[in-house]
C-alpha cells in the first residue's frame, strides 16, 4: 500500500491564486509567488505544494514554462508538487463566477482535457517521484458522476501510456466531499489516490463568505458553538477511509482551511482538531492556502498562532 509520508506527499500547502482564480496578468503569473515563498513553505516543514492551474494559461508555451519553473523551484527546496487542473474547458467548480459549462457532455472538451493530461504525462513521467497529477478540482453535482467516472477512467488510461508511475489523485462530486468518495468507480491502480476536500462545517470555515449562496454572510459561529470534535471528523471521513482501504490505497485531503473572518484562536482550534484525525488515520493533506485568497496561512492575522498551526500542517 502507498505510504505518502515516505513518498513526500504527506504535509503540503496550496499555492492558490497563482495560476488559477486570478486575473491572468503577467504581473500575477510572474510575481504572486516567488522563490522566497517556496523557501518559507519548506521552512514550515511541508514536503510538497499543490499548484492549482487553469487550462487557459496553458494556451501558450509560456504557460507551460511557468509551470516548469514552479516545479523546479519546488525541487530546489525539496518540495514535491501536485499539479491540480483547477479549471478545464467546459467546467469550473466556481459556478458563481465562471461561465464554463458543457464538459461532461461534450466530447471535444473531453479530448482537450485528455490532451492536456497527456502533455503533462509526457513532460513529467521522468519526475514520477516528485510530481503528482490531480485530474480535476471539485466536480460539483451528483448528476455529473457517471460521466466523471468514465472520463477519469479514460484519462488515467491515457496518462499511463506515458507516465506509468506518477501518483494520480481523483476526487468525487459535491466539491470533493469526503462522503462522496465512496461513489467513485474507477479502476484500481497501484499509484492512484482518493482525494477529498474538507471545509466542514461550512458555516464555521466559510462564515462571512461573499462568493457563495450557501452561506449567510451575516451569521457568525464560534468554534465552541459549532460542536467541532474529533468524532465529528471521524464520522465525516469514515466512508472515504473504508473506500480507500477496500481498494488498497490511501486518502488525501487536497484542501482544508478556515476563512479570515474567524478569530486566530478559533482557527487554531479547528486546525488542531482536524490534524489529530488526519494523524490518527495517516491521511495526507494540503492546507488552503499559502497566501491571501481569504484563507492565507502567511497573512499577518495568524502571526500569533501560525507556529502552532504549521506544526502538523
Amino acid at each position: 500500500m502507498l505510504n505518502l509520508k515516505q513518498k513526500g506527499f504527506y504535509k503540503g500547502v496550496n499555492l492558490g491564486g497563482w495560476f488559477s482564480q486570478c486575473d491572468y496578468s503577467s504581473e500575477r503569473l510572474d510575481n504572486f509567488i516567488k522563490e522566497q515563498d517556496f523557501a518559507k513553505i519548506a521552512g514550515w516543514g511541508a514536503d510538497h505544494v499543490r499548484i492549482p492551474v487553469d487550462y487557459n494559461i496553458l494556451d501558450s508555451e509560456q504557460g507551460f514554462a511557468r509551470i516548469q519553473n514552479a516545479v523546479e523551484l519546488g525541487k530546489k527546496y525539496h518540495l514535491h508538487t501536485v499539479l491540480d487542473l483547477h479549471k478545464t474547458a467546459g467546467f469550473s467548480f466556481d459556478t458563481y463566477g465562471e461561465n464554463e459549462h458543457g464538459f461532461f457532455d461534450d466530447e471535444s472538451y473531453q479530448e482537450q482535457f485528455y490532451h492536456l493530461w497527456e502533455r503533462f504525462a509526457k513532460a513529467y513521467s521522468y519526475q514520477a517521484d516528485t510530481v503528482a497529477f490531480e485530474l480535476l478540482n471539485e466536480v460539483t453535482e451528483e448528476r455529473f458522476l457517471p460521466a466523471w467516472n468514465r472520463i477519469a477512467t479514460e484519462c488515467i488510461r491515457r496518462i499511463r501510456n506515458y507516465a506509468p508511475e506518477n501518483l494520480i489523485l481523483v476526487g468525487s462530486y459535491e466539491n470533493n466531499s469526503a462522503r462522496t468518495v465512496q461513489y467513485l468507480d474507477i479502476p484500481d491502480d497501484e499509484n492512484l489516490i482518493y482525494n477529498m476536500h474538507c471545509y466542514e462545517p461550512l458555516k464555521f470555515t466559510h462564515q462571512g463568505a461573499y462568493w457563495t449562496e450557501a452561506i449567510n454572510p451575516e451569521e457568525k459561529y464560534s468554534f465552541s458553538e459549532s460542536r467541532i470534535t474529533p468524532e465529528y471528523f471521524e464520522n465525516l471521513f469514515a466512508s472515504a477511509i473504508d473506500k480507500a482501504k477496500k481498494h488498497h490505497t490511501v486518502l488525501y485531503c487536497g484542501e482544508y482551511g478556515v476563512i479570515n473572518k474567524v478569530s486566530p484562536e478559533d482557527t487554531l482550534s479547528w486546525f488542531r482538531t482536524i490534524h489529530d484525525v488526519f494523524e490518527k488515520h495517516q491521511i495526507a493533506r494540503c492546507a488552503w492556502s499559502y497566501k491571501e485568497m481569504d484563507f492565507g496561512l502567511s497573512d499577518t492575522r495568524l502571526n500569533s498562532v501560525r507556529e502552532e498551526i504549521i506544526k502538523n500542517l
